[in-house]
């Protein structure tokens, strides 16, 4: 049961919101989980990064789930995503922080290229949602 306000706003959001914009709040998820690893990485609070980290990998891990392997891009993305993984469980193991940056860098240019692609077709003549 939902009793928060935000809890429920959230809920609300999810529910409402189209494929373009739940993979957009995936990316957001992604992002948000691992700067706040990275913030633990400079605080040395392990227990922080490794919490963050391993979110974030959920969230990249559910990204691979939802592809439509019928698309080229599909394995190219997955392959991305499998990196993007690495590179956090590298940060996690070596507690360093470029591994994560990098992830971070990635994330952020994929939630990026997510965002144009839904302006285009949510723009597009013709199109109900536009």
């Amino acid at each position: 049961m939902l009793t928060s306000p935000y809890e429920k706003y959230r809920q609300s959001a999810v529910q409402t919101s189209t494929p373009a914009q739940l993979v957009i709040m995936l990316y957001d998820g992604a992002i948000r989980f691992v700067k706040s690893g990275v913030e633990g990485l400079n605080n040395n609070d392990f227990q922080k990064v490794n919490y963050n980290f391993g979110r974030a990998q959920t969230i990249v891990s559910e990204l691979m789930c939802t592809l439509d392997h019928t698309y080229d891009i599909s394995k190219n993305l997955h392959s991305l995503y499998e990196y993007i993984n690495y590179l956090l469980i590298q940060s996690n193991i070596k507690k360093t922080l470029e591994p994560a940056e990098e992830a971070l860098d990635y994330l952020t240019d994929l939630r990026e290229t997510w965002l144009a692609a839904s302006k285009l077709v949510n723009g597009a003549p013709g199109n109900p949602n536009g």
